[in-house]
């Protein structure tokens, strides 16, 4: 009986100790300040590269799709085709980590990019590290392989939108969220090793080439359609089989009963992507399609 409780009492002070190392690590590092490097990459005054960034923001990089102050503002541009500001706030709750809300993108000087310089906004999109040195959560901003020419296009159009005042919230972290930062390297910033960035875009034709830059490092179809670990936000399934359930808006008209599952892409029989008979029905379906969910 004494070498029994002597085990457990090395046993509990064993776990005392774990749990005092790994609070230790959590509070050190769980808001980190991050060394990346910054991307010699600059706004320009071309009315070309305005026009790509324009096109960019608001169509594949589907930045408005966050940066907007509420579901309600988005469901406006959805329904009206109107560009929204994108003064940022929209509350995302991602409990159990806590709450994160969406930046001010606006060149707003005092709450937006305009306190910032092009490269910190640069090295956000490629690192996924915010000007003030902290990270981001990387699958929610997939651009490490974007290219330079589009990152320089995204900044041009950035930089010349009407500024809007709009001071956004702290992210609200949690216990969990702050110990999940701390460990999922879907967290941390990614490094040189990470990413593989061309200078330009593969050209707009009907390429594998095109269609991979656009799926994987511009559009972000992974990030919805592929299983993903709802506490880190790492894929933990096969790539574009389909993605987890994703919960209805808070809008008028809206069954929230029903709840969405997006659906395997992958050429597998039977999957969503082989339902289209030919090429014309699936171009089709994205230029006439209308949001069906």
């Amino acid at each position: 009986m004494r070498t029994l409780l002597r085990i457990l009492t090395w046993l509990g002070l064993a776990l005392v100790a774990v749990i005092i190392i790994l609070a230790c690590y959590v509070y050190v590092t769980w808001d980190r300040i991050w060394d990346a490097p910054l991307p010699d990459l600059h706004a320009s005054t071309d009315p070309a590269a305005i026009e790509r960034g324009e096109y960019l923001v608001f169509g594949p990089a589907a930045c408005v799709e966050c940066h907007t102050a509420s579901s309600d503002v988005f469901e406006r541009y959805a329904e009206t085709g109107e560009p929204p500001p994108l003064g940022g706030g929209f509350e995302f709750p991602a409990a159990p980590l806590g709450v994160i809300y969406s930046a001010n993108i606006t060149p707003d000087r005092e709450t937006g990019i305009g306190r910032y310089s092009d490269a910190q906004i640069a090295r956000m999109l490629r690192y996924a590290v915010k000007p003030n040195g902290r990270a981001s959560i990387r699958p929610l901003m997939p651009f490490g392989d974007m290219s330079d020419e589009d990152i320089v296009a995204i900044l041009s159009f950035l930089r010349v939108q009407a500024p809007v005042r709009n001071a956004v919230p702290d992210a609200q972290w949690t216990l969990v969220g702050k110990v999940i930062k701390s460990l999922a390297p879907t967290f941390k910033p990614r490094s040189d090793a990470d990413i593989h960035p061309p200078k330009t875009s593969p050209p707009a034709q009907a390429t594998r080439e095109r269609g991979e830059y656009l799926a994987r490092s511009l559009g972000n179809c992974s990030g919805c359609h592929s299983p993903l670990n709802q506490l880190t936000f790492s894929v933990n399934g096969p790539e574009f089989s389909g993605g987890m359930p994703v919960q209805p808006r808070g809008i008028p008209g809206v069954d929230r009963s029903l709840w969405f599952q997006p659906p395997n892409l992958t050429p597998l029989p039977g999957s969503a992507l082989m339902r289209f008979p030919d090429r014309d029905t699936f171009v089709a379906r994205f230029q006439k399609g209308g949001r069906k969910y």
